[in-house]
């Protein structure tokens, strides 16, 4: 060649090149911006560091593809900073996924302040990586300012309550935010309460993951009083924590007045009887849940029968409702009204 310089052409693999093939040839079609590459998955492709900082290049020139898969790569702070700095750049991506690599605080503080400027990313997956308190803190300052970001996943790091009570704040005032998973993370009744005051001022948030941490009774009493206000939530999962009864009356509470609720996941608790016997309760007042997910707690035959009789009720209620609409060709909302719920063991 003449100078040390790396000419990339399509199917071209440097001898010495330490990537795959199939990255060497895909990286080329990044660069050269080819019209029918839109998505890009690398899976698996353990480009580390030297080649997520060789795609960073070829981002800041893309105009074409919008879904960039980067999960088992071992792709550390030094390459996301790299990542970080094309999507000040690159106008296109809207989904990113760097989900299972080695991304600590350092790196995702550089995600944040780019995501203050990019204005395209809707979906951004940071899951099982080794982010703790102080990137969740450097991702809240990032939310205050985004306007695009609507899914952000965090599961499986290292978040305890001050990355919560972070989040929190950002929660308050972000305006563009749908989903939010902070499962399996260190978060405690501290941290939920922060969560649970966000909630009564957030109007955009539908889905919250907090499933596998360290939320117990306090917590949910917390998150229940949010419940009466919040009018957006529709999805909320808090299985594998420290919930027993106490908590699920306080749940139970809530349900009688919430209205957007649809799907509550209580998995993995040490809800029994009693617990189940007031959610119950609570079934026959609420209009909107559809779906309550009880396995695997300390429920009895005998109590699980009861709710299962409850949902066959509300499921003839339903059904009559239904079929009277169909013969009437009556406006469908009374009958959307009574959605019988699916409860499950």
């Amino acid at each position: 060649m003449g100078d040390s310089t790396l000419h990339i052409t399509p199917y071209y693999k440097p001898a010495t090149s330490q990537f795959s093939e199939r990255f060497t040839n895909d990286l080329a079609r990044v660069y050269l911006n080819d019209p029918t590459l839109i998505v890009l998955g690398l899976s698996g492709d353990k480009i580390g560091d030297k080649g997520a900082r060789a795609l960073a290049e070829a981002l800041k020139e893309n105009t074409t593809l919008t879904t960039l898969r980067l999960l088992y790569n071992q792709i550390g702070d030094e390459g996301v900073k790299t990542l970080a700095a094309a999507l000040k750049a690159n106008e296109t991506l809207t989904k990113l996924d760097l989900s299972v690599n080695e991304i600590g605080d350092e790196g995702t503080k550089a995600l944040g302040e780019a995501l203050k400027t990019n204005k395209t990313l809707t979906t951004l997956d940071l899951s099982e990586n080794k982010i703790d308190d102080e990137g969740a803190s450097a991702l809240s300052e990032a939310l205050k300012e985004n306007k695009t970001l609507t899914t952000l996943e965090l599961s499986d790091n290292e978040i305890g309550d001050e990355g919560a009570k972070a989040l929190a704040e950002a929660l308050k005032v972000n305006e563009t935010l749908t989903k939010l998973d902070l499962s399996v993370n260190e978060i405690g009744d501290e941290g939920i309460k922060a969560i649970s005051e966000a909630l009564k001022e957030n109007t955009t948030l539908t889905m919250l993951h907090l499933y596998e941490n360290k939320i117990g009774n306090e917590g949910i009493k917390a998150i229940s009083e949010a419940l009466k206000e919040n009018t957006t939530l529709t999805m909320l999962n808090l299985s594998e924590n420290k919930i027993s009864d106490e908590g699920a009356s306080a749940l139970s509470e809530a349900l009688k007045e919430n209205t957007t609720l649809t799907e509550l996941v209580l998995w993995n608790n040490t809800i029994g009887d009693e617990g189940a016997k007031v959610l119950g309760e609570a079934l026959k007042e609420n209009t909107t849940l559809t779906k309550l997910g009880l396995g695997s707690n300390e429920v009895g035959k005998n109590q699980r029968l009861d709710l299962e009789a409850l949902a066959n009720t509300k499921n003839e209620e339903f059904q009559e409702i239904l079929q009277r609409v169909i013969a009437e060709d009556a406006p469908t909302q009374e009958a959307l009204e009574h959605l019988p719920p699916e409860i499950t063991f």
